[in-house]
C-alpha cells in the first residue's frame, strides 16, 4: 500500500514518496537524519515513515540543490530563507562554484605547460627559523567572501593600536589559518602583529607568544593572492 490517511490528513509511504519526489530512500533517510526533510509521521510500531502531498515541494527543491552540486550544510540555509533570498544565496553559491572552475582550469593549464617543459619552474620552498614572538592579534571566523576584507581591516588596525605606546613593530605582520577558509568554511583567521615594548591589547585583540619554530615559506606576487588566483598562485 502506498497511501494512509491519519485523520483528514493522507500520507504516503516513504516507496511512495521517493517515486514522487524522484529521490532514493537512502537519500531521503539521510535528509530525515539531518533534518532537511522530516517524515510527517512515524510508525512507533514499525518505524515506517509516511510523507504528505505538501512536502514533495520541499523535496524537489533539494534534489535540484543536489544536483547542483550543493553541500548538505548549504542547502539548509537554503532552505531556511525566504524564496526571494532563496534566490540570492543559489545565485551566490553558482558564482563561486564557477570561480572554482576558473581556478581549476588555470591549475590545468598551468601543469600542461609545466608537464610539456613550457611553463614557470615549480615555486622554490625555502626554510627558516622563526624565534619566540610576542604578538598582537585579531581572530575572526570568515568565510571566503569576507576573507579579503578582514585582511585588510586587521593588518591597518593592528599598527593602529601601537600609536600612542612604547610598542614597536618587530617584525612583518602574518596571518594564521586555523582551518580551512571557503565558501562552507569559516577558519579561523589570525592576523599577528609581532612587537617589543608595552602594550595593553585593546579591545577586539589580545597579546600571546608565538613560539618559536622552523618554518618552510616560498615567495609569491601579490597578483598571484588575489582569490581565484592567477594560474602561478593556485
Amino acid at each position: 500500500m502506498s497511501q494512509t490517511t491519519t485523520g483528514t490528513v493522507q500520507l504516503m509511504t516513504i516507496g511512495a514518496f521517493a517515486r514522487r519526489s524522484r529521490l532514493s530512500l537512502k537519500a531521503l533517510r539521510l535528509y530525515d537524519a539531518l533534518e532537511l526533510l522530516r517524515p510527517a509521521s512515524v510508525d512507533e510500531w514499525t518505524s515506517y515513515r509516511y510523507y504528505r502531498e505538501d512536502q514533495l515541494e520541499r523535496a524537489r527543491l533539494i534534489g535540484l540543490l543536489r544536483r547542483l552540486d550543493m553541500p548538505l550544510e548549504r542547502i539548509a540555509q537554503v532552505l531556511e530563507l525566504p524564496a526571494p533570498e532563496q534566490v540570492d544565496e543559489i545565485g551566490r553559491f553558482w558564482r563561486e562554484v564557477e570561480g572554482s572552475m576558473e581556478v581549476k582550469r588555470r591549475l590545468v593549464a598551468y601543469l600542461e605547460r609545466y608537464l610539456e617543459g613550457r611553463g614557470d619552474t615549480m615555486y622554490q620552498v625555502h626554510t627558516r627559523q622563526v624565534p619566540e614572538q610576542r604578538v598582537l592579534t585579531i581572530s575572526r571566523n570568515v568565510r571566503q567572501p569576507e576573507l579579503q576584507g578582514f585582511l585588510i581591516e586587521a593588518m591597518s588596525a593592528l599598527p593602529t593600536a601601537l600609536e600612542g605606546t612604547s610598542a614597536r613593530t618587530s617584525a612583518p605582520g602574518f596571518a594564521i589559518y586555523h582551518g580551512v577558509v571557503s565558501a562552507d568554511s569559516d577558519g579561523p583567521v589570525e592576523v599577528c602583529l609581532p612587537f617589543d615594548g608595552e602594550l595593553e591589547a585593546p579591545e577586539g585583540t589580545r597579546i600571546r607568544i608565538e613560539p618559536a619554530h622552523h618554518e618552510a615559506f616560498t615567495t609569491i606576487t601579490l597578483e598571484q593572492c588575489v582569490f581565484p588566483g592567477h594560474p602561478r598562485g593556485v
